[in-house]
């Protein structure tokens, strides 16, 4: 296993829009995001706002942003970059007046955008593209191990530690603290808890808010304030469902919930194991496909919507791109015919250049123009750009 993240590289790429544009980069906290910046920008100015001193000094006065950067060079060594610049969001009247006087180019790191994304903030009058950064994915990890990335996700400071678990619950408890309840986003943090435990148990399914209000034991109207505080935070992601055109079967209206991580998941639910063929590892293994998925469209800026197919008499397929990949994950190790209807029925009413099952099956084949792949062989594919539009 690699000692440490600062030797992987990542697939985030944001040097073409520094050519032109400011860049606001999100990602929930240990991503790797000031590890990332520090290895690809070593002589950029910085200021990282969670270094208390620093916050202080641009909170009493945010013009010393341009007064320090007078000192420097007329022509910094690569972007400056602001880490955590959710903290101080008063300082981007300064950002972007920099922006336009003196042509420099800005990277605003995020972990909690939330103060960001509730008005009231210059958000650079679309001078700054966004882009994010996700947990670690397959293909940035030499010998990247499967069981592993089930059981403890890819968030990069937990894959590669000697005691993930223990780091994952402290993790959790820290956004809790963090993120949460710092930001004053719920007014208890005792029902949120029930709440997240009740949404990693019910990951990948359609939401019935009315249900999760009653295993969380909240109304569900403050359940549905929740789902904003998931999003607003990037812990998750509402999936929507996908509707052809013109459909036989009609489509269920429902969203399905997906965390940013399977571990975080995996231990928000109460899980800290996972054995192969097991009812978790299937659940597991579809919300690793959707990060993979995620990621990759984000890396590749490829703006196909990512959604679900499920309709009223049960027909499902759990991943649709766009409207011509479709993929169906399978937990087990001999597909049938009858883990193929759902992909069969939404040929029916779209048409697909792509039919996909991912599943534990050891050789790659194809049955009725359906590609059964091991999930190895699927993500080999999918980085390799054979799902690329």
């Amino acid at each position: 296993m690699v000692d440490s993240a600062r030797a992987l590289p990542r697939r985030l790429d944001i040097a073409r829009d520094l050519r032109s544009r400011s860049v606001f980069l999100f990602g929930p906290r240990q991503t790797g995001k000031t590890t990332w910046l520090r290895r690809s920008y070593p002589d950029a100015p910085w200021f990282n706002l969670l270094h208390g001193e620093v916050f202080l000094r641009f909170a009493r006065e945010p013009g010393r942003l341009r007064t320090e950067l007078a000192a420097g060079p007329a022509t910094p060594s690569g972007p400056v970059i602001i880490d955590e610049i959710q903290k101080l969001p008063s300082l981007l009247d300064e950002v972007h007046d920099l922006m336009e006087s003196r042509g420099l180019r800005f990277v605003l790191a995020a972990s909690s955008p939330v103060k960001l994304r509730r008005g009231g903030v210059n958000l650079l009058g679309g001078r700054a593209r966004t882009r994010g950064l996700f947990p670690f994915v397959s293909v940035e990890i030499p010998d990247w191990e499967l069981m592993r990335a089930i059981n403890v996700g890819g968030i990069p400071s937990i894959y590669l530690s000697t005691e993930p678990i223990e780091d994952l619950r402290a993790y959790c408890g820290s956004y809790l603290q963090l993120e949460v309840q710092a930001e004053g986003l719920v007014r208890g943090i005792e029902p949120f808890s029930r709440f997240l435990t009740a949404a990693a148990v019910s990951r990948g399914q359609p939401i019935v808010f009315e249900r999760l209000a009653s295993d969380a034991a909240v109304p569900a109207r403050t359940v549905r304030e929740y789902f904003q505080v998931l999003e607003e935070t990037l812990l998750a992601v509402l999936l929507p469902p996908f509707a052809p055109r013109q459909f036989r079967r009609k489509p269920v209206s429902h969203a399905k919930l997906y965390f940013f991580d399977v571990g975080v998941a995996n231990v928000l639910a109460g899980i800290t194991h996972i054995d192969a063929g097991s009812t978790a590892f299937g659940l597991a293994l579809e919300q690793l496909v959707f990060c993979e998925l995620r990621a990759w469209l984000a890396y590749t800026r490829d703006d196909r919507p990512l959604s679900f197919w499920r309709t009223a008499d049960g027909s499902e397929v759990d991943f649709v791109v766009g409207d011509s990949a479709a993929v169906e994950v399978k937990a087990t190790g001999a597909v049938t015919l009858r883990d193929l209807r759902g992909l069969r029925r939404l040929a029916e009413e779209t048409p697909l250049a792509h039919r996909i099952v991912v599943c534990r099956e050891s050789a790659a084949r194809v049955v009725d123009g359906i590609r059964i792949l091991p999930v190895m062989a699927f993500l080999r594919a999918l980085w390799d750009g054979e799902l690329s539009a």
